[in-house]
């Protein structure tokens, strides 16, 4: 029999039950995710990988249907929060427009972003430019959401239109607002990138694997985010399947330092690979130092276990460069903690050493060798069993 106008208004074309509407709106909204990853993020705004034309044309479209997304500003708005990230020029940092803003706003501040035009000429190129973008998706954003609301209506009858509302918060609110926002505000961090950013979860599931953001901020290139054994990123997991079907391309990872045991000459090859590494040699830095100060603690009888946590917590904020709105009472207390500390201090200052290395690394090879020697002589002759380890290790990379 004919279903009745008023059957199919009510449960629409597919007739389903409610917890296979919220599955199939949870399939939606998961596709929704990995075209912004995988596709916006990580292959069009860093050229981490190169996806196939018709995996990239699906994506555009996809995002077109059901958020309104055109490539080009969305590429350009996140290129110029990289380059200008933590300042007033950024479009959406939380340390600059307070996190509710950014959180609760993130779709509106990508609006007002969007519309500027030297944001869009300076940050966009590269980005998709054919006669589809031109005549279609940028010239009518949004004619594909308000087809979605029809699609949706038809195929499940009147709650449709709640699983249309869900496809158009869900970007803006998971992406827009919490990646931006609490991606900057909240979280763990594994290096000390020169911004706010911060891991919200090592687990990348619900965002695709945009919850690993500081160590997408260190390596910005990288096809994946995760970077520890205990981190996991889907979105890296979609791009193996790609790649195995021959649909992707990575084009460059952060890939951990190959170390050379036995090597003890510190040359050009291992000053290029250390540079390249300064993220990971920096943080493993960072947990010496660390560790030194906890067992320095634990000789100290008169400390209770309470304020040992504590002072243990301004060292890792004062060493891992929590750059954000809160971290000043921690860079302060650091720097009384490292005034009562010689072994911290000598970390310290080989530490703001090895910085400034980092921030010369456009001098001649011979330059940045001559320097980094200089830093392990220093390091060797310190009297420091662990920063002698440290430096020895340096040698070794290749």
């Amino acid at each position: 029999m004919f279903a009745t106008p008023l059957t199919f208004f009510s449960h629409g074309v597919l007739s389903l039950s409610w917890w296979q509407i919220l599955l199939t709106t949870l399939v939606l909204t998961h596709v929704t995710i990995i075209s912004v990853t995988v596709y916006l993020h990580r292959c069009q705004a860093h050229r981490a990988l190169d996806l196939h034309p018709a995996v990239s044309h699906f994506f555009r479209f996809w995002l077109w249907m059901t958020t309104g997304v055109t490539t080009g500003p969305w590429v350009a708005i996140h290129r110029k929060h990289h380059a200008k990230c933590e300042t007033e020029a950024d479009p959406h940092s939380p340390q600059v427009r307070g996190i509710w803003n950014v959180l609760l706003g993130g779709a509106e501040l990508y609006r007002a972003e969007a519309k500027n035009e030297e944001t869009l000429r300076r940050f966009g190129h590269g980005t998709p430019n054919d006669w589809l973008e031109r005549n279609l998706y940028a010239r009518y954003p949004d004619l594909g959401v308000s087809l979605l609301i029809v699609m949706d209506v038809a195929l499940f009858g009147c709650i449709g239109v709640t699983v249309w509302a869900v496809q158009m918060i869900w970007i803006p609110f998971l992406a827009g607002g919490v990646v931006n926002g609490v991606g900057h505000f909240l979280g763990y961090r594994n290096f000390d990138s020169a911004d706010a950013s911060t891991n919200m979860f090592p687990f990348g599931i619900l965002i695709g694997g945009e919850e690993l953001h500081n160590n997408h901020h260190a390596y910005a290139t990288s096809a994946r985010l995760s970077n520890k054994w205990y981190e996991f990123d889907l979105g890296w997991a979609y791009i193996c399947m790609l790649s195995a079907l021959g649909l992707a391309r990575v084009r460059k990872t952060s890939s951990k330092p190959r170390l050379v045991k036995g090597k003890c000459v510190l040359d050009d090859d291992a000053v290029q690979a250390i540079i390249r590494s300064r993220h990971e040699v920096m943080a493993r830095y960072s947990e010496t130092a660390e560790r030194a100060y906890r067992q320095e603690l634990e000789r100290s009888a008169h400390i209770s276990r309470r304020d040992r946590a504590a002072l243990m917590r301004a060292v890792r904020k004062g060493f891992r460069g929590a750059h954000t709105a809160q971290s000043g009472r921690y860079q302060q207390q650091f720097k009384e903690i490292v005034e009562t500390s010689q072994k911290l201090r000598t970390y310290v200052e080989l530490r703001d050493e090895l910085l400034t290395i980092w921030e010369r690394s456009t001098r001649s090879s011979e330059q940045l060798l001559s320097q980094l020697q200089e830093w392990c002589r220093r390091a060797e002759h310190s009297g420091n069993n662990a920063l002698v380890e440290f430096s020895l290790s340096l040698r070794q990379y290749a």
